[in-house]
C-alpha cells in the first residue's frame, strides 16, 4: 500500500494562492468620515461637500452684493456735478453744458472705478479671511456678488442723485439758471472693476497664502516581497 499524496501546506503568512496582501494602514485618526487604504503615496483629505459649498457661496454673493448699497452711497456723495443750464430757443426748452470743456463727465466715471476697485480689494480680502481654503464655488459666488454689488450701486446711485428729466428741471430752475446733470455713469465697463478687483486679488493671496496640500507619507521601513517561489 502507498500513502496518500498531499500537498504542502501553504507559506506562513500567506494565502492559498499566494498572493500578497499590502500592510496595514494603521488606526483611523478619530474624527474622520472616510478612511480607507489607497497604497504607498496615496492619501485622503476630507472637506465639505458640495452643497455646504454652494451654500456658503451663495452667502457670500449675498453679503457682497448688499456693499453695493454702500457704494451706490459714497459715489452719489463724491462724483463731481455736472453742470448744466437751460434756455429757450424758438419756444422750446433746451439744456446745453455749461463748461463744454470740463472733465466732470470723466471725474463721474473715475469715482465709480476707483470706489469699485477698492471694494473689490476689501471684499477679497474679508472673504479670504473667512474661508481660508477657497474653492470654485467660493470663487463665482466673489464674483457674482461684486458685479451683482455694482449694479445695484449704479442703479441707487442714479436713483439718488439729480432728476433725469432734464427739461422739467431746467424750467424749474429757470431760464440761464445753472443746475446738476443726472449722476450718469458713461462707461458702463465701471461695472466690472469690482468683480474683476475681487477676483484677482483673491486668487493672488490664496497662491501666496493659502492651504498647501499635505505631502505624501510613506511608510517606514522596507517593504515586504512576496516569496521566490510565487514568482512566475
Amino acid at each position: 500500500m502507498t500513502a496518500p499524496l498531499t500537498p504542502p501546506p501553504p507559506p506562513h503568512g500567506h494565502s492559498a494562492q499566494g498572493s500578497w496582501q499590502p500592510p496595514d494602514a494603521g488606526p483611523v485618526a478619530p474624527g474622520s468620515q472616510h478612511a480607507e487604504y489607497a497604497g504607498p503615496g496615496w492619501y485622503g483629505q476630507d472637506g465639505p461637500g458640495m452643497k455646504t459649498e454652494l451654500r456658503e457661496a451663495a452667502v457670500i454673493a449675498v453679503a457682497v452684493a448688499l456693499g453695493g448699497v454702500l457704494l451706490g452711497v459714497l459715489w452719489w456723495w463724491l462724483a463731481p456735478h455736472v453742470p448744466l443750464v437751460g434756455d429757450v430757443v424758438e419756444k422750446n426748452w433746451v439744456v446745453f453744458l455749461k463748461d463744454t470743456e470740463g472733465e466732470q463727465a470723466i471725474g463721474v466715471d473715475g469715482t465709480f472705478t476707483l470706489l469699485g476697485l477698492a471694494f473689490g480689494a476689501v471684499s477679497a480680502v474679508v472673504v479670504f479671511l473667512l474661508r481660508r481654503r477657497g474653492g470654485v464655488p467660493l470663487v463665482v459666488g466673489l464674483a457674482l456678488g461684486g458685479l451683482l454689488g455694482s449694479l445695484l450701486a449704479w442703479r441707487l446711485g442714479v436713483w439718488l442723485g439729480p432728476a433725469e428729466d432734464v427739461i422739467a428741471h431746467a424750467r424749474e430752475a429757470g431760464r440761464g439758471v445753472t443746475f446738476d446733470a443726472p449722476l450718469k455713469l458713461g462707461a458702463k465697463g465701471a461695472l466690472l472693476a469690482w468683480p474683476l478687483a475681487a477676483l484677482v486679488l483673491h486668487l493672488g493671496l490664496m497662491a501666496l497664502f493659502g492651504p498647501r496640500d499635505p505631502e505624501p507619507e510613506f511608510p517606514s521601513g522596507p517593504y515586504p516581497q512576496p516569496p521566490a517561489g510565487n514568482e512566475r
